[in-house]
């Protein structure tokens, strides 16, 4: 937790001192999920790390790179479910894992159970693209290289419309990355990847199942009819 703070921190420090507009506000104690939290992701525990960043209250503003947002806990849980059919091939329990951050083209999740619990995972909305991978090995993790990002250069303040974003000048978002911040995985920011080589291979890394995104579509819908019958059990 300590850690997480401080990398919590850091960034938002990082991000004011890059021109984000980011009110002053006291850290809050960790709370408590929702009751229906634990039946939604059908799971016994919710990580400490989880409940104190929902407890944070950060303004409802775009404080992330390319203008991403935290998502509040689940409401009802079915939107939360359909969305979830897009993570085919992941390594652990499609249902193991709660939205997280939105940057419209893009959603990451936070692994609730098992072996990979504390992590976060990424999809792409783009279609056909299939593009599950990590975003990053935990919460601190992914604030300290989104810091380091910032730190670099990678990722500056867009005057226009005021949020943080991934340098372009003129090249790929992703060979800026690499080549800015070399020492943290181009997936922990919120850019496309346009070369399907470099996402297969670090989804090959991450544990993912290549033959479920081999076959693409048809495993989206294996996995979409699971997340129907899901909610048609929970009534929701």
């Amino acid at each position: 937790m300590r850690v997480l703070r401080d990398a919590v921190a850091e960034y938002r420090a990082a991000a004011t001192a890059a021109g984000l507009d980011w009110p002053e506000h006291a850290e809050a104690p960790a709370g408590q999920p929702p009751g229906s939290v634990y039946r939604i992701f059908g799971v016994d525990h919710v990580a400490e790390q989880l409940t104190w960043f929902q407890s944070q209250n950060w303004p409802p503003r775009r404080l992330l790179p390319n203008g991403g947002w935290i998502m509040p806990w689940p409401a009802d849980g079915g939107e939360e479910l359909d969305t979830l059919a897009i993570s085919i091939g992941t390594p652990f329990p499609w249902r193991h894992q709660v939205r997280l951050f939105n940057f419209e083209h893009l959603v990451y999740t936070f692994v609730l159970a098992g072996e990979y619990e504390g992590e976060i995972w990424r999809y792409e909305f783009t279609p056909d693209v299939w593009g599950s991978a990590r975003a990053a090995t935990s919460l601190a993790a992914l604030f300290t290289g989104w810091t380091k990002g910032i730190a670099a250069g990678a990722v500056v303040h867009d005057d226009l419309n005021g949020w943080l974003k991934v340098r372009e000048d003129g090249q790929d978002e992703v060979a800026v990355l690499r080549e800015r911040v070399p020492d943290v995985d181009f997936l922990t920011f919120p850019v496309y990847v346009a070369d399907e080589s470099l996402l297969r291979a670090r989804q090959r890394e991450c544990g993912v199942d290549m033959d479920c995104i081999e076959r693409g579509f048809d495993c989206y819908e294996e996995l979409s009819d699971t997340v129907r019958a899901t909610r048609r059990s929970l009534g929701i």
